[in-house]
């Protein structure tokens, strides 16, 4: 079960999209100040919208980096590697339950 989140991704939207608008809007301003600004506006912590900004960026292409998608199925993966990990421990523990009840060397 996923945990609930703080922000709505419209807002996480809109917050990224204000910032990128007000730093083309005033070249002089900082990725930092814009960030500031657009935080106390929204109402979000200036770190947490410094890293949605970054993850946008890095989701559009313009930074190297894993995308949302890639770390949604990178964990979708590691799910699914941890549960056939699994699957192989309860087959391997029947195998080797039926290996011995079948072997005819032991007396009954």
């Amino acid at each position: 079960m996923s945990k609930p989140r703080k922000y709505p991704p419209e807002l996480k939207k809109r917050a990224v999209r204000l910032v990128v608008e007000l730093q083309s809007e005033n070249e002089s301003l900082s990725r930092h100040g814009a960030v500031k600004q657009i935080a106390q506006r929204v109402g979000v912590h200036k770190d947490t919208l410094r890293s949605w900004c970054k993850q946008a960026e890095i989701d559009e292409g313009k930074v190297p980096g894993t995308t949302t998608a890639e770390a949604a199925k990178i964990k979708e993966l590691e799910r699914e590697v941890k549960e056939l990990k699994r699957a192989n421990e309860i087959l391997l523990a029947a195998s080797s339950f039926f290996a011995r009840e079948l072997d005819p060397r032991l007396p009954w």
